[in-house]
């Protein structure tokens, strides 16, 4: 039975002997930008210590969520400390978005997006961006939006929803395990596109394979037949450089949790302009909602929320400027392509792609008889590692930026010593 005058003991005992706050709060510096080109294990080593993630931890699931580092951990602890004291100036001042426009929390993600911040909206996760594209595009009983085979819950279920309420169809199109090249990705959505097609719903990232689709090819294509352009885009931002103007999408939504390591609870909604901002419904409506002069801002009143989870998403941008994305995604792409190969050569089934161009820093192999669930939950509870996948034999290895070479090897290690525990040759 739950006993919660013991658990609450628990609790301040526990915070006690591990002050976590304080821990996280410790200054610890960055590395000296011209680290990186004199020693550049020494740079990521630095990098690493900025995660509060134990040195015995692997975390090859990044994918799911990220651990967000101590500077990002300090803007979020001092905001609290800052708007709880509820001394802000204006009478009508209180510590909560939802309700204005918050430009200085909207422009740097917006910059760093290569967005401008009217059509920036920060949402609380890449979800509520989801259910306002599908929920919010006027549609009729009939009329079809194309999405793959391989999106997430939080992408295609909005869509089902809409669906089973209004007689929308979901089509599908099936992504190539693995594709070979862009090409064959863009024939298979231009042959399933069909008149009654009025969106195209896709993952710039699969969250299933990894796979980094076209994304301004894509949207070219539904440009040149009419068609709104959407990306789910949970993946992108903090794993590579996005651009969101130069792909020339008409919506884009994401998460700032995952590779970016900004504060659980955020995520954004991009629309291209003014047009597109006629044609999608707010879906979550108070005062302001319906002023069209706002621009994206409209779709930010959403009523109370947190003003130290932007607090610490401006301090997970700097972070990522300071290191610099184009750094980042080298890395990234780096440490996939050495995990991918190393799989490849224990015989692996690719369901990334071959071509490097199409992988960021996630690799989905298939190694069956491997049981995933089996050896997932081995290598955390025997050895701290962290990875996920899908049953039964599917493995999605993400390789961010702070781990080494070091962590990628003591993974295959352990997953060739499962294997002999199993029998499997």
């Amino acid at each position: 039975m739950f006993d919660r005058r013991n658990f609450l003991g628990s609790a301040v005992a526990a915070s006690i002997s591990h002050p976590v706050g304080a821990q996280a709060l410790k200054a610890v510096p960055l590395p000296a930008a011209d680290l990186h080109g004199r020693d550049e294990d020494a740079y990521w080593k630095a990098l690493r210590a900025q995660f509060l993630i134990p040195s015995d931890v692997v975390n090859l699931n990044v994918g799911t969520v990220g651990s967000s580092p101590r500077p990002v951990l300090k803007a979020i602890f001092d905001g609290f400390a800052q708007t709880e004291q509820m001394t802000q100036p204006g009478s009508e001042d209180y510590p909560i978005w939802g309700y204005g426009s918050w430009d200085q929390y909207r422009r740097p993600f917006a910059d760093f997006m290569g967005a401008r911040v009217e059509q920036m909206a920060i949402l609380r996760n890449c979800t509520e961006a989801n259910s306002y594209v599908a929920n919010g595009c006027d549609m009729k009983a009939g009329d079809e939006v194309l999405i793959s085979d391989e999106e997430h819950g939080s992408g295609e279920m909005p869509w089902m929803l809409r669906s089973r309420r209004y007689g929308v169809v979901v089509k599908k199109f099936a992504m190539p395990k693995p594709p070979k090249d862009a090409a064959e990705i863009l024939n298979r959505i231009n042959d399933a596109i069909t008149p009654r097609t009025r969106i195209i719903f896709v993952s710039h990232i699969s969250t299933s394979t990894g796979v980094v689709l076209p994304a301004k090819e894509i949207a070219a294509l539904a440009r040149s037949k009419g068609i709104v352009s959407a990306f789910d885009g949970a993946h992108a931002p903090g794993m590579i450089k996005v651009d969101l103007n130069d792909i020339g999408c008409d919506l884009y939504t994401g998460s700032m949790h995952k590779w970016l390591f900004a504060t659980k609870g955020t995520g954004f909604l991009y629309l291209r302009d003014k047009s597109i901002m006629d044609r999608v419904w707010n879906t979550i409506a108070t005062g302001g909602y319906d002023d069209p002069t706002r621009m994206a801002d409209r779709y930010m009143q959403i009523g109370s929320s947190c003003i130290p989870t932007l607090m610490g998403l401006n301090a997970a941008v700097d972070l990522a400027n300071n290191i610099g994305m184009d750094r980042i995604e080298a890395r990234g792409r780096m440490l996939c392509d050495y995990i991918h190969a190393e799989m490849m050569k224990r015989g692996a089934e690719d369901w990334t792609s071959p071509d490097p161009a199409l992988r960021g820093a996630i690799a989905t192999v298939n190694v069956p008889p491997v049981q995933r669930m089996e050896l997932q939950d081995w290598l955390w509870t025997h050895h701290k590692v962290r990875i996920r996948g899908g049953n039964p034999s599917k493995l999605r290895l993400a390789t961010p930026y702070f781990l080494s070479k070091a962590d990628i090897d003591r993974f295959l290690g352990l997953y060739d010593e499962f294997r002999k525990i199993k029998g499997i040759a």
